[in-house]
């Protein structure tokens, strides 16, 4: 069986480190948002890019602040 690697996207802005980690495409993608190392809120969307808006309309964070990170699968 074949490893399935899903992307993971991190970006740290204003104290907050965020995270968009995509699981299969029937599940969706996830946006967590941690703060002093706690996961302190997630957002479940239906692809990268609504995460990415998601977290610029909530929490500021800049498109260009994110950065592509391995995938822990």
């Amino acid at each position: 069986m074949e490893a399935i690697n899903f992307k993971v996207f991190e970006a740290k802005y204003d104290g907050f480190l965020f995270k968009i980690e995509e699981d299969y495409p029937e599940v969706g993608v996830y946006l967590y948002v941690y703060e002093g190392g706690n996961c302190i809120k997630d957002f479940l969307q239906n692809d990268i890019g609504t995460c990415k808006q998601l977290a610029f309309e909530e929490y500021q964070v800049p498109l260009d602040k994110w950065i592509r990170s391995e995938s822990h699968n």
